[in-house]
């Protein structure tokens, strides 16, 4: 089945495919059930941009002690248009709604393949398909967008303009908030480069049966350093946090972001990348749009001579952005273990 949209209104369906069942055992059915809200921290985007000094430095040690606990944060006051943000759920979901023949033009087999939409992670190594339709675009350094739905483009090309931008400044501060100069990240890797990398992946989580046993997506941590998401008022992700799963509930208008491996890389450990997961429901389309920020594909990332205690060691090997989502794709998704196999033992 090309994705999971079909299958639902295809058939009526009363119960969950058996290829579709995440788990046979009472212990991991229940690593699915939903745990209570929590609290994330929440960063000021106006504050850390404010010419006030001393409300910048405020808010750069409330980003630095996010991703040191949390890995994950929401980011409020951020400038980008409500209007904008709707349109771009809006055109997201015109592209789900297109007849399978014109999605099916995107079913990229390779990686870098300039659009690809397809279901599950990687349908050829899953040994449990995920409840999830994708579409994956490469926008940056050479933005590509699918013909139809007729205003995607435009939105698409808007939205990731800004979201790029909006990640430059966190990693400014965040730069800031380990004891480096402002644009060390950026520079050193090139973010802010007309070749830097930036990804826009969609997912479509149709209602499902039975939610209690499927999964979205798995436990797995994020390539990049930053990822920058929204969704369409329904709830569904879920992170990982001192040992359990917090149920995340968006403020209005709120991003979501995460550091991701390449971060936890190039900080030697200090800040990790988060593991965190996406959960479905039996009553309605969860969409989740997410733009992931990297340096240029073929840039190394290994750990900061800056941040590399001589006691400790450098804790990473390096890898291009490039090598290191070959890594990643070419198995499923399972929590830290692309990031796990560049780990020095200590």
């Amino acid at each position: 089945m090309f994705s999971v949209k079909e299958l639902v209104e295809s058939v009526s369906l009363t119960s969950l495919p058996s290829n579709y069942i995440f788990g046979n055992t009472e212990s991991d059915r229940h690593c699915l059930l939903m745990e209570p809200e929590e609290t994330v921290p929440i960063i000021d985007f106006s504050l850390l941009t404010s010419h006030d000094p001393h409300q910048r430095s405020k808010t750069i040690t409330q980003l630095g002690n996010a991703c040191l606990d949390w890995g994950f944060f929401m980011v409020i006051n951020h400038g980008v248009a409500e209007t904008l943000r709707d349109e771009m759920v809006r055109e997201t979901e015109s592209f789900f709604d297109l007849r399978g023949d014109e999605k099916k033009q995107y079913a990229g087999k390779k990686l870098f393949d300039p659009i690809r939409c397809g279901t599950s992670f990687n349908a050829n190594v899953d040994k449990t398909l995920l409840w999830r339709d994708y579409l994956k675009i490469h926008v940056h350094p050479h933005f590509n967008a699918p013909s139809k739905p007729y205003g995607l483009s435009k939105v698409l090309r808007e939205y990731c303009e800004k979201t790029r931008e909006m990640a430059s400044e966190l990693l400014r501060g965040i730069s800031e908030s380990l004891g480096l100069e402002e644009r060390y990240i950026n520079e050193k890797l090139g973010v802010e480069s007309s070749e830097s990398h930036q990804l826009f992946v969609a997912n479509m989580y149709p209602p499902c049966p039975q939610p209690e046993l499927a999964m979205g997506l798995p436990p797995h941590s994020d390539h990049g350093l930053l990822t920058i998401l929204m969704q369409n008022g329904i709830q569904g992700l879920q992170v990982m946090h001192k040992g359990k799963w917090v149920l995340i509930n968006p403020l209005p208008n709120s991003f979501l972001v995460n550091t991701g491996d390449h971060m936890e890389i190039l900080t030697n450990g200090k800040y990790k990348s988060v593991v965190h997961r996406a959960v479905v429901n039996n009553k309605s389309t969860r969409i989740s749009i997410g733009t992931a920020h990297g340096p240029p594909l073929d840039t190394p990332v290994s750990p900061a001579k800056e941040l590399v205690a001589d006691d400790a060691g450098q804790a990473y090997l390096g890898i291009t952005y490039r090598n290191y989502l070959e890594l990643q794709q070419s198995k499923s998704l399972s929590g830290k273990s692309c990031l796990d196999r560049l780990r020095f033992s200590m």
